[in-house]
């Protein structure tokens, strides 16, 4: 017979390593690093929560909001990252935004999906 703590040690390492969270697609990792690219080489800005952040800073944010959702295994194309970590903060709800140059501001959401047709595109 087992001791007590042992068996509970192998219980919680099997269901500790069964609840992994799923992988996202290389494809849709791959589109989300090219869209992170444009941003960043557009010298677009981007607005969050009312204050303008450059398109490297956007993307750490963003890797932040990426990471938590690939965790919790909420993501499986990059049209769920755009609308779910993307489009809008989780704290206020208010649309994010993409600046570029002297263009008037538009949603991220349509920015980001704007992008990903072209990319797509040029494939």
């Amino acid at each position: 017979m087992y001791p007590i703590h042992l068996l509970l040690a192998l219980f919680l390492i099997a269901t500790t390593s069964s609840v992994k969270a799923t992988q996202i697609p290389a494809s849709t990792r791959t589109e989300i690093s090219a869209l992170f690219k444009k941003l960043i080489d557009s010298g677009c800005q981007f607005n969050r929560n009312g204050h303008w952040y450059s398109g490297t800073e956007a993307q750490s944010h963003l890797t932040k909001k990426l990471d938590y959702l690939e965790r919790k295994s909420m993501l499986k194309t990059t049209e769920d990252f755009i609308k779910l970590a993307a489009s809008a903060s989780s704290y206020s709800r208010k649309a994010y935004l993409v600046k570029c140059g002297s263009t008037q501001a538009i949603e991220s959401k349509i920015w980001l999906s704007d992008q990903l047709k072209i990319l797509r595109e040029s494939k």
